[in-house]
């Protein structure tokens, strides 16, 4: 993976460097198509509008200002844009991939559910970080040292001034919010 900033990449796409661009789309794609299946809720739609999302970035490189923000605000600026159109027409618009010479992507039931699955695991993935980020800052730190920093409950307790019995319950705490709250994603 490029190690480039997204600012970098668009400015040596811009400058005529093609696989920074690439490096950006692929940097960026499953959570744009994440974005576009949540709302269209149609895997070939979103791989639609993740195309057309993508070529009109490239179509719109010297357009982008970084002075206003960061690039993903203006990638996802341009998806809004996508779904918008497609809900006011009824139909996904084509017009950039036309324009770029971009074949429309026909995807067979293996392609579309391989969009669904890459997509709905960035959903999930995006859905875990906020639930953790959401989280009160004692269970938050709790479950960073458990689970991902893999420190023992005596441990913690010891560093933390407090009982074993307190820092088991506020990992179980937790991470009883962040599967309530999974389990609420994928019960709508």
């Amino acid at each position: 993976m490029d190690s480039r900033s997204d600012t970098e990449l668009l400015a040596a796409a811009l400058a005529g460097e093609g696989e920074a661009f690439g490096g950006f789309y692929r940097r960026h794609v499953r959570r744009v198509a994440a974005f576009h299946l949540a709302r269209t809720h149609e895997a070939q739609d979103a791989a639609d509008l993740t195309a057309e999302t993508f070529a009109t970035a490239l179509e719109a490189l010297d357009r982008f200002d970084p002075t206003r923000g960061e690039p993903i605000a203006w990638l996802f600026g341009i998806a809004r844009h996508r779904v918008s159109n497609a809900r006011r027409r009824g139909a996904v618009e084509d017009r950039a991939r036309r324009r770029l010479g971009i074949e429309r992507v026909q995807l067979d039931d293996a392609g579309l559910e391989q969009v669904e699955s890459a997509a709905s695991a960035e959903l999930v993935r995006v859905e875990l970080r906020e639930g953790f980020n959401a989280l009160p800052t004692d269970q938050r730190d709790a479950i960073a040292l458990r689970v991902l920093l893999d420190h023992d409950y005596a441990e913690m307790a010891d560093a933390g001034g407090i009982s074993e019995a307190v820092v088991r319950k506020r990992v179980s705490r937790g991470l009883s919010a962040l599967r309530a709250r999974l389990a609420g994603r994928t019960s709508s």
